[in-house]
């Protein structure tokens, strides 16, 4: 009986460099645990900035147990490099001779594990995939890329990846980035690309990871700039944030637009018909000419007194130096602050004439003199955003005087408040009085700019959502992420170009990505049927997934709680997150029945795990969340509970498509029939 060694086992000679990978790791942080700051920081500032680097670091180099080192291997056949095998991982792993052990997925030398083919193999020999149970490596599968006799397949090992049940937040999906995914993730820094992805195409990873190349590929110019990335809702972004992290980036800033624009506390609400011609573009000119009404021309001459001498500059010059600012079409404050200075300069100007030498301190001293100040606060007043818009919206006078060939009567009546608020702190300010505040505010002020802005579920946001997130991004780039389908407000964008033009980045490029890997082929192409009555154009995802069974549809028995509970029960047999969909109305009943059963359910955002696994999901907030199986109840009641056809169709088609694995729509009444074949 001949026994075999390790030394002959493939399997357990990758183990064994896991294992030296990991040992690696782990001697990697406690380099930098035992390093000595003392010596080498001048002050305290200097010596806070760099400790929380190296506990920043410290975190970067986590061994997280369940989260493999490497998941793949390139053999080269004839590469330059210095070695010819190359583990491919989440993050770059050397040895103490400073070897590297895995390289990150992000590296050039990386990149053929995701674009090499049969038809390209870029001089790849064997591609290996590894699989892991729990962490611990306990499969491979080869790809021979240069044999011509070997067949190309789909890979096993990816399928099951794809596929592998998921309990709490989202994961990245490095492992399983595809070529068309992976060219998005690559594009360089410089282009703005905009995303448009049916259900389940990976859009939301692909925008992440896109994140995470470009920290890599840019890191010292996006640590000076900063990056963000902005989700539809609080649920949405607690899904997500642990993407980032698993990957080593840890300064990625997350947001709502809400939060962007909190410039007002939010209390109040809009009818849609009031929201929708809030978040109008042309609000901008409106809230343009509103800020540009306070500015008024000189009608007297200035008198500046210095000492025993008296300088006259004259009305007709002070009105040039206001138009000229004017027709600059810079920030209101900047024009309000270079105004003085001009007035300044013009006061030095006859100085000089006089036979005076004065230098920049006589100028600032002129420009701060109490004359020079009043005839700025008369002709350049200061505009508070705030106090601006709670005006338009209260006063009909002053919104007709500047709406006036931009918004019919109608329109306007609709954004007069019924009952004026006394002030800014008494207002009940709506989402979109939010947005309106920080136009203006950027209107008198420049917003900060960012390096690169990643924009998810972008197709819901207004016109003037769109201008806010662009003035985060005038300076950078932007990823922008979406699906027209999934238009669920009533501002919904129409179109890319539109979206992009209204960003401010009307030359980005606009990538399509149809190939589905998360939603099961029976279930998309149900849902499917919903397109040409919402969104007509509009490719179907084509899914590459196989999955007999996956949809089931049951007319609810005489009690639908009960039915819906059952559907829950079965679905928690399996293994995997369960999410329980269902119209904002019916939740609160739901709940009741769930809770009468003895189901335990978690609300959407909080965190699932193995002995927690059903969460209880109003169809408002599916959006952009996945769950192995879903229960949907009541589809026609989700279509209902939105203000028009089109908008529930659109919120019905979301609620099909959060399902990896399995699907199950339990329905009292008829199912709506636009999803008949």
């Amino acid at each position: 009986m001949s026994v075999t060694s390790p030394a002959d086992d493939p399997l357990a000679r990758e183990r064994a460099h896991l294992a030296s990978s990991r040992t690696a790791l782990r001697a990697m942080r406690e380099d930098v645990e035992s390093l000595d700051i003392k010596d080498v920081t001048a002050n305290w500032v200097n010596s806070v900035v760099l400790t929380r680097q190296i506990e920043d670091r410290i975190k970067a180099l986590a061994d997280l147990a369940d989260t493999p080192l490497f998941f793949g291997r390139l053999d080269y056949l004839h590469t330059t490099q210095e070695g010819q095998r190359f583990y491919i991982g989440r993050r770059h792993v050397h040895d103490a001779a400073g070897d590297p052990m895995v390289i990150d997925w992000r590296a050039p030398v990386s990149q053929p594990y995701y674009q090499a083919s049969k038809q390209n193999p870029q001089d790849v020999g064997l591609r290996r995939r590894f699989g892991y149970t729990g962490g611990e490596l306990t499969a491979y599968e080869d790809e021979h890329l240069s044999d011509p006799t070997e067949l190309e397949h789909t890979s096993r090992l990816l399928q099951a990846e794809i596929e592998r049940p998921r309990v709490g937040p989202m994961r990245d999906i490095v492992a399983t980035i595809q070529p068309e995914q992976d060219e998005i993730v690559r594009s360089d820094l410089s282009g703005t690309v905009c995303v448009q992805g049916g259900p389940g195409t990976g859009k939301t990873a692909v925008g992440l990871h896109r994140v995470a190349y470009l920290l890599y590929a840019h890191r010292e110019r996006l640590a000076r700039t900063g990056t963000l990335v902005i989700g539809p809702n609080r649920s949405f972004l607690h899904y997500i944030e642990q993407v980032l992290p698993a990957l080593g980036e840890l300064e990625v800033q997350q947001a709502t637009v809400d939060d962007l624009v909190a410039h007002v506390e939010v209390r109040g609400t809009d009818e849609a018909a009031t929201a929708v011609v809030k978040g109008d573009a042309r609000m901008a000119e409106l809230l343009r000419r509103a800020v540009r009404s306070h500015v008024s021309l000189p009608t007297e001459p200035l008198m500046v007194v210095r000492g025993s001498r008296r300088w006259r500059v004259p009305a007709y010059e002070l009105e040039e130096m206001v138009r000229e600012l004017l027709a600059r079409e810079i920030r209101y404050g900047a024009a309000r602050e270079a105004l003085p200075q001009r007035i300044a300069h013009a006061v030095l100007v006859r100085m000089e004439e006089a036979g005076e030498a004065p230098d920049d301190r006589v100028q600032n001293a002129v420009a701060r003199n109490a004359a020079v100040k009043a005839v700025v606060k008369e002709c350049w007043p200061a505009v508070d955003p705030a106090k601006l818009v709670l005006r338009l919206l209260s006063d009909a006078a002053f919104l007709a005087e500047h709406a006036a060939g931009l918004l019919d009567e109608d329109e306007q009546k609709l954004l007069l408040w019924a009952k004026p608020a006394r002030s800014v702190k008494s207002a009940k300010w709506s989402a979109a009085d939010a947005v309106l505040i920080d136009e203006a505010k950027d209107l008198v002020e420049r917003t900060h700019s960012l390096g690169h802005v990643v924009l998810d579920e972008a197709q819901d946001l207004s016109p003037m959502q769109y201008r806010a997130v662009g003035r985060r991004c005038t300076t950078g780039s932007a990823t922008v992420l979406g699906d027209l389908a999934q238009g669920t407000t009533p501002w919904a964008t129409a179109s890319w170009a539109q979206a992009l033009e209204h960003l401010g980045k009307p030359e980005a490029l606009v990538e399509e990505l149809t190939a589905g890997f998360r939603v099961p082929r029976e279930v998309i192409a149900y849902a499917s049927r919903l397109l040409p009555h919402m969104s007509p154009g509009l490719a179907p995802v084509e899914s590459v997934r196989e999955n007999p069974g996956a949809l089931e549809i049951r007319r609810a028995a005489e009690d639908p709680d009960a039915s819906v509970v059952a559907a829950c029960r079965e679905s928690l047999a399996h293994e995997g997150s369960i999410g329980l969909i269902a119209a904002d109305a019916r939740i609160a009943p739901l709940a009741e029945a769930l809770t009468a059963a003895g189901l335990a359910y978690l609300s959407p955002g909080e965190e699932t795990t193995a002995a927690s696994r059903l969460t209880l999901v109003p169809a408002s907030l599916a959006k952009g969340l996945e769950y192995d199986y879903v229960v949907l109840d009541e589809p026609a009641a989700v279509v209902d509970g939105e203000p028009d056809e089109r908008t529930g169709l659109r919120r019905l088609y979301v609620a099909l498509t959060r399902a990896v694995s399995g699907l199950t729509i339990i329905h009292a009444a008829d199912i709506p029939a636009q999803l008949e074949p």
